[in-house]
């Protein structure tokens, strides 16, 4: 039974609270879905909840228990998977890393690795316990991390967004294993997910937080949603039956930007390569969907055509239209402020390209880079901050902002120093209804003016309302290949 009773909780340096005025119970086996708009605190719940809150971090008010005692993380009553899994990957192989909470809990040492094999096979994982934990894609590493929790047999199942970067396939894998998990036990699962429509079935119970003033909501999903669901959609919740808008080109594709020749690269000592033998263009006016299911290389194939990664096999070449006089060159070779004010890159886990403590500077520091003047860098940084909601964080430091805020921090510093071409991988991860809206509005706006933009994702809504192209890559093991474009209609 977890307990909390006026829970605030305020991070260090920022003024505004994380989350505030909790009062709120949950019953020993309840499912429930925490819900809320990006920023609301639903991960610092959790947070909480795991007992993961260190007291010289920040400023709490009241507090939280479970079946009675104080939230602190001992004892493996609570298990938590995080938005991002490289935050809990801590070994170099996949089975230690597994190993590594149930050795820390004690357990006898024959029950391991049976546990360990057990947990593999509940996710979905798809190699053995020798697999490097360093060579695994967002994904799978997500799937990891599961195993991880399940594999300690907890009493509280805290899950943030366990899906949120998982192909399709994937998803249905992990939904599965925690269903499978809980069936037939008293565990406890509060589950943070902006998209409704697969969690659902998972629980039987949905709160809501407001944020700043605790609980909004709270009751059966049809109770919530038929009382508050128009309310919630319009704040930016997620809820089922609201359709997203479309945002076609407003025009057909301009000259080309960028192309990739039978790009390949593999991994030092790597069995087989991460990408090979692909081909892929990107024009001026047009947004292009990379997709494929989880390990099949999109990610690293971003990097490549984002000049930030070079190639082990074929070339990926730059025209006079993005380049300029750089025109039949590699991005790669290109210096940094070249690069930076030509092409914008955003990384699948936002807190890789964070450099400085605060958003403002963040912000600031491409165009200074690029050699902008500071009346030009400091009218870039708050139109930035405005168009993104990031305005009342400024002074925040970003790795202390949410899920969804480290997201459209991570496209604004793309944004900063106008580049011609975007690659983002998983722009929409952990947006609220809203911030979705408005990146998509942002993104075809940057389309429709001649920017192009290609777009790692699993977000189908995404693809419906954004892409004029699909690239499909196959799986890894089958020596990736990108198959014939298909125009979205």
């Amino acid at each position: 039974m977890i307990v909390f009773n006026g829970f605030g909780w305020r991070y260090a340096g920022r003024r505004r609270w994380a989350v505030r005025g909790v009062d709120l119970r949950i019953e020993r086996g309840e499912r429930v879905l925490l819900l809320g708009t990006s920023g609301a605190g639903k991960s610092t719940l959790l947070a909480a909840t795991a007992g993961l809150l260190a007291a010289d971090s920040g400023e709490q008010e009241g507090e939280v228990s479970i079946d009675g005692r104080r939230a602190d993380g001992r004892g493996g009553r609570a298990a938590i998977v995080f938005q991002d899994p490289q935050t809990q990957v801590v070994m170099a192989r996949a089975g230690d890393d597994v190993a590594f909470g149930l050795e820390n809990m004690g357990v006898p040492a024959a029950e391991i690795w049976p546990r360990v094999d057990e947990a593999f096979a509940a996710v979905g994982f798809p190699y053995g316990r020798d697999r490097s934990t360093g060579a695994l894609s967002g994904g799978e590493q997500q799937r990891l991390a599961l195993a991880g929790a399940l594999a300690l047999n907890p009493s509280v199942l805290l899950l943030d967004e366990p899906t949120a970067n998982l192909d399709p396939a994937g998803g249905v894998l992990v939904r599965g294993a925690v269903r499978q998990a809980l069936a037939g036990r008293d565990t406890t699962l509060v589950l943070v997910e902006h998209r409704l429509a697969e969690a659902l079935p998972l629980v039987d119970r949905v709160v809501v937080l407001e944020p700043g003033e605790g609980v909004l909501a709270d009751g059966t999903p049809d109770e919530v949603f038929a009382r508050y669901g128009d309310r919630l959609a319009a704040d930016g919740v997620w809820v089922p039956g609201h359709p997203v808008p479309v945002r076609r080109a407003a025009g057909p594709p301009g000259a080309p930007l960028l192309y990739g020749e039978r790009l390949g690269f593999r991994h030092p000592a790597a069995p087989v390569p991460a990408v090979s033998n692909v081909d892929v263009s990107v024009a001026a006016g047009e947004a292009v969907a990379l997709l494929g299911p989880n390990g099949s290389g999109k990610s690293t194939l971003a990097l490549m055509l984002g000049g930030l990664l070079a190639p082990t096999s074929g070339r990926v070449l730059a025209t006079r239209e993005l380049a300029g006089t750089l025109a039949g060159t590699a991005p790669h070779k290109w210096r940094a402020a070249k690069l930076a004010s030509r092409i914008g890159s955003v990384f699948q886990n936002p807190e890789h390209q964070f450099v400085t403590s605060r958003v403002d500077e963040e912000l600031a520091l491409g165009p200074r880079r690029t050699g902008a003047t500071p009346a030009a860098i400091r009218s870039t940084v708050d139109d930035l901050l405005v168009r993104l909601r990031l305005d009342a964080l400024a002074a925040a430091n970003p790795y202390t902002l949410s899920g969804g805020e480290a997201r459209r921090l991570s496209v604004a510093t793309a944004l900063a120093t106008a580049p011609r071409l975007l690659i983002l991988d998983e722009p929409t991860f952990g947006q609220d209804r809203r911030t979705w809206a408005e990146l998509i509005d942002l993104l075809a706006k940057l389309r429709d003016d001649g920017c192009g933009v290609l777009a790692v994702t699993h977000d189908t809504d995404f693809v419906a309302a954004l892409a004029d192209r699909t690239l499909p890559l196959g799986a890894a093991t089958a020596a990736p290949a990108l198959l014939n474009a298909q125009v979205v209609p």
